[in-house]
């Protein structure tokens, strides 16, 4: 219960910050969207390094059902324990949204109308959910205490170099469909974001299962 109340809160408080600082970013950019997606990266990342090492020694800090399932997939996180994380993640997440478009005086429901449905936007949240899960699995095996830092590194070159600006995560995702803002993403849009991202956790997690091989001393 206590992992799963973390899970909650620390989602919720990473869409707040990537919701709102994207409605701040784009009140105050005066129609540069460059700048604004700079505000919008800076205090992602912040937030993560922030709320990772806050929740992280209670639930782990996953926020993030790719990475749940990733975790249990290679029995670092127990089976059982993967549906109460799911839906804490979910539910954090859908409320940092709502929470966001309260703070800033918002309608709390709202379909985004933001169109990310190409075919390049879709590798671009394989790659994205790739290059964070490699990150955490080589964190894992080599430097624990390195993971925050590593993860919103991550995340905010994520947000620049890929074309769909590295969602990386189904509960983010689907949060992010209930926000007609600077970071929303059309609902009938989500479900292919969401197949890219388990794509890209399961290849990152295979080859780093396969890495781990390489453990024993070589021969």
């Amino acid at each position: 219960m206590r992992a799963a109340v973390a899970e909650a809160i620390g989602t919720a408080l990473l869409l707040a910050a990537v919701v709102g600082s994207g409605i701040m970013a784009e009140k105050l950019a005066g129609g540069n969207v460059a700048v604004a997606l700079l505000a919008n990266t800076i205090a992602t990342a912040g937030a993560l390094v922030a709320l990772i090492l806050t929740f992280g020694p209670i639930s782990g800090a996953q926020f993030n059902p790719a990475v749940t399932l990733a975790l249990a997939a290679r029995r670092v996180l127990p089976w059982g324990s993967v549906p109460g994380y799911l839906a804490a993640q979910v539910a954090g997440a859908i409320a940092g949204v709502w929470l966001a478009h309260a703070m800033f005086g918002l309608p709390i429901l709202q379909d985004s109308t933001h169109v990310r449905a190409t075919p390049g936007e879709w590798l671009g949240e394989f790659v994205a959910t790739f290059a964070l899960l490699s990150v955490i699995w080589s964190g894992i095996r080599h430097k624990p205490e390195s993971i925050p830092y590593a993860v919103a590194c991550v995340v905010t070159a994520g947000y620049w170099f890929t074309s769909s600006t590295s969602f990386a995560n189904p509960a983010v995702t689907i949060a992010r469909s209930l926000s007609d803002t600077f970071a929303g993403i059309r609902g009938a849009d989500a479900p292919a974001f969401i197949l890219a991202q388990l794509a890209g956790a399961a290849a990152a997690t295979a080859l780093f299962a396969w890495f781990a091989e390489e453990d024993a001393p070589a021969g």
